[in-house]
């Protein structure tokens, strides 16, 4: 286990194991509380990792109960651990599951960084920066962005009407209503060269 620091917390992260939270995912966890402010919501952080958005997410908006999903047992015991450690287990709860698959209805907001890049690309030096993080957290088949297709797909089951998705493309927070989300897999590609 090590530390690092995520919008002035301080983590811990299993390197190798669960994908280290990076500062560029602090637009994220901007644009979601900027949404919340003070009301009293059920949120989703999808592909939670160490939990930093969830964590992060918690602590800005007080009156949120928050839901953290991801395929990695170790990410969950991670973010278990850190929502104990910052005292927030109370409102935040983490669970293996796939995208939103274990989390019931309804969400007010669901926010994810999921993996968008494609990989053939792994391989590419430009993304050497990610060979030490655990290749399904980066990459994804095809095009890398069949995560979030899926994640629009169980959104729009899930969201109640006037939610939204808030989802971090490269190094940007896009917003997503929830009467965009059947139009999102289509803007998907276009969405993620413009970011």
């Amino acid at each position: 286990m090590t530390e690092t620091t995520f919008a002035g917390l301080r983590l811990l992260g299993a390197p190798g194991r669960v994908m280290v939270a990076r500062p560029a995912s602090e637009a994220l966890v901007d644009a979601a509380a900027a949404r919340i402010g003070d009301r009293r919501v059920r949120v989703a952080d999808v592909g939670t990792g160490s939990g930093a958005i969830a964590l992060a997410l918690a602590l800005r908006a007080p009156r949120a109960e928050i839901w953290a999903t991801d395929i990695s047992e170790d990410a969950v015991a991670l973010t278990l651990a850190n929502a104990r450690r910052l005292g927030v287990e109370d409102r935040v709860r983490a669970v293996v599951g796939d995208l939103l698959e274990p989390i019931a209805p309804p969400l007010d907001l669901v926010v994810a960084n999921l993996p968008y890049l494609p990989d053939r690309v792994a391989d590419n030096p430009a993304y050497r920066k990610y060979a030490a993080e655990p290749a399904d957290a980066i990459y994804a088949v095809g095009d890398g962005l069949d995560p979030y297709r899926r994640l629009a797909a169980q959104a729009r089951t899930r969201l109640v009407p006037g939610g939204a998705l808030v989802i971090q493309l490269h190094r940007r927070a896009l917003e997503v209503e929830y009467d965009e989300l059947a139009t999102l897999p289509r803007q998907l590609p276009e969405l993620a060269r413009a970011a």
